[in-house]
């Protein structure tokens, strides 16, 4: 009870909160959007439509080292939280040392793989024969960072964990800058290569400053033993950190499938295969920076609801998460109307000299597929809820609900019927049918904790 009063997750206002922890987070998350968005746009106008249809092959790569970082970093974060909430002091540091470790070695451990298997890895991605040379040299490099960039993003969740939002903000920022800046140098002498060059060397920097906080952390001082990989420490992160992993798994698996089926309908139509690869890799990633914010949002939520829900005041847990969701909704209708009305102006942002074709399938793409995206905000953070609470199963289960269950079957079904249109009506369904799953998994569970509440009042 005297933790509970004395650390300001579980006796400042939720709205003060949610400011301090989500705005940096949002940061954070468009700017690790911003580092694809910015290859994209240099490459698209120094490179052209190829070299864009490339990133966006390459693109599963960097969900693969997203989604290992949201394991580690997020179910790292949630149990040094669930823990300090509960009183249990001596316990928490354990999680964060664990974390650091399965951070480093998987990190390396992917970066190993890529490079030992890449021309393979970028066939089953999707790569056409004319993208694969751009994708074999913009992925060649970038692979290098890839521990960088898993330690970087999932270490920025343990220091948000350490109340200290602003400076995780800072690691992401930094990367971004550089990257920009040498995006501007590299890009016009180097093509693909500046492109990879100057998205490591940020990866690198803000690494560096991610260790440096990592050992100074202040919450609870770090001690060797604690980075000592422990099995019990190991399996209890990745369980609460699984649901976020399993929903940037489901997500790569959806862009590659996506992909192929791109290239095979595309080649089937007035379009072509590489047109549609190249589009949908823009449009997803513009998308990616409006998700990225909603994401920020459930990233910013999770100290407050798995602290207080370690507390057991479940009020403050339903406050937190009603905020994100006002929140993500608003966001999401904005970004749904400029999408509507600004496709082709947005396309154009990424080069001016693509066909007629180019901006007709783009156009449709961002009208059609997107469609629902203004409903799309609810299952990234009702899913974060219930790994924040310690209750992965159904954030596993609600992660898959949007990117396997309702996205894959119409995925493979709807095209053979309506060829590459197909493929647009697949967007709207998965997010819809999706949305109404979310709304009835965290209607039952406030259910529940509203009876437990008034059960402890007894």
């Amino acid at each position: 009870m005297e933790e509970m009063k004395s650390n300001p997750l579980g006796s400042e206002k939720i709205s003060k909160l949610m400011v301090k922890f989500a705005v940096p987070s949002i940061i954070g998350m468009i700017v690790s959007a911003l580092y694809n968005i910015v290859d994209q746009l240099f490459i698209g106008n120094f490179v052209g439509a190829l070299g864009n249809a490339a990133t966006n092959i390459a693109f599963p790569f960097s969900t693969a080292c997203i989604a290992l970082s949201l394991m580690f970093g997020i179910g790292g974060a949630s149990c040094f939280n669930l823990n300090m909430g509960r009183g249990e002091t001596k316990k928490a540091p354990y999680f964060v040392g664990n974390s650091i470790f399965a951070l480093t070695v998987s990190g390396i451990v992917l970066m190993v793989v890529t490079l030992l298997f890449l021309k393979p890895l970028l066939l089953l991605f999707g790569s056409s024969k004319t993208v694969l040379h751009y994708a074999i040299e913009y992925v060649s490099i970038t692979a290098i960072g890839f521990p960088f960039l898993i330690l970087t993003t999932g270490g920025g969740h343990l220091i948000r964990a350490d109340a200290s939002p602003k400076m995780a903000m800072f690691c992401n920022l930094l990367g971004a800058v550089v990257n920009i800046i040498l995006d501007a140098i590299f890009v016009p002498l180097w093509g693909m290569a500046g492109a990879a060059w100057a998205t490591i060397i940020g990866q690198i920097l803000s690494a560096i400053v991610v260790i440096i906080y990592l050992f100074n952390f202040k919450t609870v001082k770090l001690k060797f033993s604690h980075f000592l990989p422990k099995f019990k420490y190991l399996t209890k992160t990745a369980s609460i950190g699984m649901a976020s992993f399993i929903n940037q798994l489901a997500i790569m698996l959806v862009i590659i499938i996506l992909n192929n089926s791109l290239r095979h309908y595309g080649e089937l139509s007035v379009y072509g295969e590489d047109i549609p690869i190249a589009c949908s890799g823009i449009i997803m990633k513009v998308n990616q920076i409006v998700f990225s914010i909603v994401i920020g949002l459930s990233q910013g939520t999770q100290p407050i609801e798995s602290f207080n829900y370690g507390a057991k005041n479940y009020a403050r847990v339903k406050n937190a998460y009603k905020l994100a969701i006002v929140t993500g909704a608003v966001i999401s209708i904005v970004a749904f109307a400029f999408f509507q009305i600004f496709p082709k102006e947005i396309l154009g942002l990424f080069g001016k000299k693509n066909s007629n074709l180019y901006f007709e399938f783009g156009v449709k793409f961002f009208r059609m597929f997107l469609f629902f995206t203004w409903l799309n905000f609810i299952q990234p953070i009702t899913s974060t809820f219930f790994t924040s609470i310690g209750k992965p199963v159904k954030g596993i289960i609600l992660s898959l609900t949007r990117q396997i269950i309702f996205f894959l079957p119409p995925l493979l079904i709807l095209p053979t019927f309506f060829g590459i249109n197909g493929i647009f009506y697949t967007g709207p369904i998965a997010d819809f049918m999706a949305a109404v799953v979310n709304i009835a998994f965290i209607a039952y569970e406030f259910n529940l904790m509203t009876k437990e509440q008034k059960a402890l009042q007894k």
